[in-house]
């Protein structure tokens, strides 16, 4: 089998070591073979790299193990040419399974070219991906809160749900407010309604009678607590997001000109697929990469 990759290295990541495996011509007609175990702080990472510098290693492959090749891929990514390799792509290892054969294993089939490669945007990209998620994080923790709002409500017989759309709105947390102090009356609190939903201050009278316990107030202060606090943190991580977006300002402005795209989805999108779109070979990848293609599985007509 030809020999794509002369000096080359595996790595058997996790999270507190890293096993390599370097394999390099030793000017005879034999393959010089070295195994080494490092650490996952940083000092070992470095001492990691240096090893495969004086080896003169070009090319280092490791799987992608959860969170745990991150740093080892920051460390390395600016001295060796490294592959991210999905794990699924590679065979298993014959015989007992042991680290030091699984990084073996990693630099054999690195060396004769068999590795695929995963897409890893580069740096600036991936800051910008490491905010975009945490920021969705927070807006799905907040969407869970509103959640339990509404189910508190239901349990003290409060319908607004069934009037306001949003409960989170001006008017509906006028009024959750009013519910809480517990001293208006329901036409009271449906006079706290504002524009359009003033239209509807007969039937929200009616949707805010209730029974409304001690517990169903305490529950309701906490949660509107949580809520307000991860509205401040969303909204200091959109100015964070839009300070690391300046580098494709033009793309995200772009981008939120599709009809059902706004600026929000525009970051996410950027900060997900980038702007080089060369590395997809067509739509049809792109489509299957970002995982929006159905599957298809046929058998006998069916």
């Amino acid at each position: 089998m030809d020999v794509v990759h002369t000096h080359c290295a595996g790595l058997d990541v996790h999270k507190k070591t890293v096993v390599a495996s370097i394999i390099l011509p030793d000017g005879k007609a034999s393959l010089q073979k070295e195994t080494r175990t490092f650490g996952t702080m940083t000092s070992d990472l470095l001492a990691l790299s240096d090893w495969l510098m004086g080896y003169g290693a070009t090319h280092v492959a490791m799987e992608s193990t959860g969170e745990y090749w991150k740093p080892v891929f920051n460390i390395l990514e600016n001295n060796f040419e490294v592959l991210l390799v999905n794990a699924q792509h590679i065979k298993a290892v014959p015989g007992h399974k042991t680290d030091v054969k699984d990084s073996e294993w990693i630099a054999e089939l690195l060396r004769h070219g068999l590795l695929k490669a995963s897409f890893v945007p580069p740096l600036g990209q991936r800051e910008l991906r490491e905010l975009t998620r945490y920021r969705s994080t927070f807006v799905r923790e907040r969407a869970t809160l509103v959640n339990r709002v509404q189910k508190v409500l239901e349990s003290a017989n409060i319908k607004l749900t069934s009037v306001a759309s949003d409960v989170m709105g001006v008017s509906g947390r006028a009024m959750l407010e009013a519910i809480i102090e517990g001293q208006a009356s329901p036409a009271e609190m449906a006079e706290l309604a504002q524009k359009r939903m003033r239209e509807k201050r007969e039937l929200l009278a009616k949707a805010l009678e209730g029974r409304v316990k001690s517990r169903h107030r305490f529950v309701l202060t906490e949660l509107l607590c949580q809520i307000d606090s991860l509205d401040e943190t969303i909204e200091r991580f959109n100015k964070d997001v839009e300070e690391y977006c300046r580098p494709f300002e033009e793309v995200v402005a772009l981008l939120d000109t599709i009809p059902g795209i706004g600026g929000e989805i525009a970051e996410i999108i950027v900060s997900e697929i980038g702007t080089d779109m060369n590395r997809f070979p067509s739509a049809n990848n792109l489509a299957s990469w970002a995982g929006v293609v159905p599957g298809n599985n046929e058998s006998a007509g069916k």
